[in-house]
């Protein structure tokens, strides 16, 4: 191994260290959030900008908010994926951390993209709702979502529910593909990809720009927002350690004296 190699994996190892992880999301968060907030602003008056569709009329504005959280509750649920590899194969410290920080994120994703997809569809579909395969294996997703933060909560043993969850996160990563195939896979009502298809998008250029600065609008929010869940989840941790250990050296400072 190489002097330089050796000193990327030393990097990469010391973010394993929660001090120094918190260290950096210190330093990093406060310009991360700032960017954020540019890109949505920027977003967001792009597409309230855009004309009306031809066929959709003003509704298609919908499509800023509804596309990018559909992305990022797919995404976050990949996040949580790497996660649970973390757990089970390479024992990272903060593996259970990172993926327990993203299902909160992840299932507000999925709710606003459930939502926004009602509010769209009623006007193109005459109804809120429909049992086709892109929106029921959506709804499945959010599903796993809330059962997974049931699953952390319940168990209190952190090293017992990472692995406990870990294992769920990854077989609940089958619903993935369905969700992103679904439309091309079964007859559904729900339109097929628009963006990412084999021929290059489909959508006008004054459509597609605003929606790609959303998505990465979007995908620097679930950043944001995630390593400040992290850091949330880390302190935490800590406080409770050090909870335990205080009741652990209270107990035995008191026995001397319950024994005389």
């Amino acid at each position: 191994m190489t002097t330089d190699a050796i000193k990327k994996t030393s990097g990469l190892t010391a973010l394993a260290n929660p001090t120094r992880f918190l260290a950096l999301v210190r330093i990093v968060l406060p310009y991360l959030a700032v960017l954020t907030v540019a890109l949505l602003g920027i977003g967001l008056g792009m597409g309230f900008s855009v004309p009306d569709d031809y066929q959709q009329g003003r509704t298609v504005r919908i499509m800023f908010v509804h596309v990018p959280s559909v992305w990022m509750a797919m995404g976050a649920y990949m996040v949580m994926v790497s996660g649970a590899l973390g757990v089970l194969v390479w024992r990272h410290p903060l593996a259970d951390v990172a993926a327990r920080s993203a299902a909160p994120i992840g299932a507000a994703f999925t709710f606003l993209g459930l939502a926004t997809g009602s509010i769209w569809g009623r006007p193109m579909w005459g109804t809120w709702w429909v049992w086709d395969a892109r929106l029921t294996s959506f709804l499945v997703l959010l599903i796993i979502y809330l059962g997974l933060i049931a699953l952390w909560n319940a168990v209190e043993e952190p090293a017992k529910s990472a692995r406990m969850a870990a294992v769920v996160v990854l077989v609940g990563a089958l619903n993935i593909p369905i969700i992103r195939f679904s439309v091309e896979w079964f007859t559904t009502l729900h339109q097929g990809p628009s963006v990412v298809r084999a021929g290059g998008p489909s959508l006008a250029p004054h459509f597609l720009y605003p929606l790609l600065i959303m998505g990465l609008a979007f995908l620097l929010l679930f950043l944001t927002l995630h390593l400040m869940a992290m850091r949330n989840e880390i302190l935490r941790r800590q406080i409770r350690t050090g909870q335990r250990k205080a009741a652990r050296s209270h107990r035995g400072g008191a026995a001397p004296e319950d024994q005389a």
